[in-house]
């Protein structure tokens, strides 16, 4: 078997990398190709934790932007990301893969409460563990809080999925001159304002020395590509 190029690693998915091309909130053979890919890294020995954001449900920011009140329009898009994350544990538990929801919100009918020695856990004993709801506050995206779990359960690397090829000087599908970048560093990420994450994000990840790769998600067989040592996307690191 290949040697994988790390043990644990945090993934990043946007809910919108869930939409089908018909505007439908989740498109149910997207989440199953994610699940057999996710799968694939776990029958390699590779530890999976996922956050996946609410963005095709709903994004509390917009809602925030048409008149609602921020904390409880932000608290609706973290619930938005419950929803996907159940979504995916369905999916991956239909394959034969065993999988945890842990939830930064207390639902205890329908998840396990986010605890993070329970998670580091699951993930000992080949479990996908999906944290949903953000870091449970408001006024926080859920890239901050894929930052801030993916140091919190010791990742070796996160994984920013998109769908482009990887960091661009500009939106490449508004500007065909943008420039890609194969490497950078977060503080070029963060003075040149690329919009890869959030800032909050991004510093923490800096801050923590946690290398982010960023990637296209809709090329299948990519990630497992990426964990086989391919250099696949774009690499930001702290130098």
């Amino acid at each position: 078997m290949t040697k994988m190029i790390c043990k644990r690693i945090l993934l990043k998915l946007s809910g919108e990398a869930l939409m089908s091309e018909e505007g439908g909130s989740i498109d149910s053979s997207i989440v199953k190709r994610l699940a057999h890919e996710i799968k694939d890294l776990c029958d390699a020995s590779v530890e999976v934790g996922l956050v996946i954001g609410g963005g095709n449900i709903l994004r509390g920011a917009e809602k925030a932007s048409e008149g609602m009140e921020r904390v409880t329009s932000d608290q609706m898009g973290m619930l938005a990301t419950v929803i996907n994350a159940l979504a995916m544990q369905d999916s991956l538990e239909k394959i034969g893969q065993q999988v945890r929801v842990m939830t930064a919100l207390k639902i205890n009918q329908v998840c396990e409460d986010y605890i993070r020695r329970k998670a580091v856990r699951h993930l000992e004993k080949g479990r996908v563990v999906i944290f949903a709801a953000g870091t449970g506050n408001p006024f926080f995206t859920t890239d901050s809080a894929a930052s801030l779990r993916a140091v919190e359960i010791n990742a070796e690397l996160m994984i920013k999925a998109t769908k482009v090829k990887g960091v661009y000087s500009a939106d490449p599908e508004k500007d065909k001159n943008a420039q890609f970048y194969s490497r950078l560093t977060y503080d070029e990420a963060l003075d040149q304002r690329l919009n890869v994450m959030d800032t909050t994000a991004l510093v923490l990840c800096r801050d923590n020395d946690l290398p982010m790769r960023v990637m296209n998600i809709f090329e299948p067989g990519a990630i497992m590509r990426l964990m086989q040592g391919e250099e696949i996307g774009s690499l930001i690191e702290k130098n």
